[in-house]
């Protein structure tokens, strides 16, 4: 398994005063780890009912938000901002799909409900640029619609990882065929973490409940 980070893309080499204000919108593996997000309490079982519904193939990202018991509501795709990884276009895009699909929580001393991001892409399972982008996207939108920040999970054809976690396996991936709900092969009743891209170790944090 390939671990560090990918090497930078075209889109990231611009001017100085540009890449700085878009570095700054971005948050890297260990940034995401320290902000304290809260753990799937089964990250498989996410992952795969996603795969399921909604086959996601490179670009659209999907959004779910789970309710209290971890079940998930007003799961769905859109289209992400075209240009480059930028944490504010994407924070927009996700704030106006969330506003559409599920009410906020911003009268409530407490969230009740935690938005995942899995995002289907090329390449390897090493932290981007882009993934660092959807990262920030993701915890600013929650914070503007009062909803609880849940894990950044990607999806390539190596299979699937939470970043930031240590957690992952190799199917779903990008490559393998959407399975009937409730039905999967043997191995999606064990979990056996991995060292995701990123993560010096995997976290010990207990589930959110």
């Amino acid at each position: 398994m390939t671990l560090g980070f990918a090497p930078p893309t075209a889109a990231s080499l611009r001017s100085p005063s540009e890449s700085t204000s878009r570095l700054a919108r971005m948050l890297e593996p260990s940034e995401w780890a320290a902000a304290g997000i809260p753990l799937l309490s089964n990250p498989r079982e996410v992952v795969s009912g996603l795969h399921s519904r909604h086959a996601p193939t490179p670009a659209p990202p999907v959004v779910p938000c789970l309710d209290h018991e971890h079940r998930t509501a007003a799961p769905a795709s859109f289209a992400p901002p075209p240009g480059a990884a930028d944490g504010w276009e994407f924070r927009n895009a996700l704030l106006a799909h969330l506003r559409r699909v599920i009410p906020h929580d911003l009268r409530r001393r407490t969230p009740v409900r935690t938005a995942v991001l899995l995002y289907c892409r090329e390449g390897d399972e090493r932290w981007t640029e882009e993934d660092g982008a959807w990262m920030w996207g993701l915890r600013d939108a929650c914070t503007l619609h009062g909803l609880r920040c849940g894990a950044y999970i990607t999806l390539t054809g190596g299979g699937w990882q939470v970043l930031g976690e240590g957690r992952g396996g190799r199917r779903p991936s990008s490559d393998s065929r959407p399975l009937p709900l409730g039905d999967g092969p043997a191995e999606l009743g064990l979990l056996s973490p991995r060292t995701a891209s990123g993560a010096t170790e995997p976290l010990r944090r207990a589930a959110a409940r």
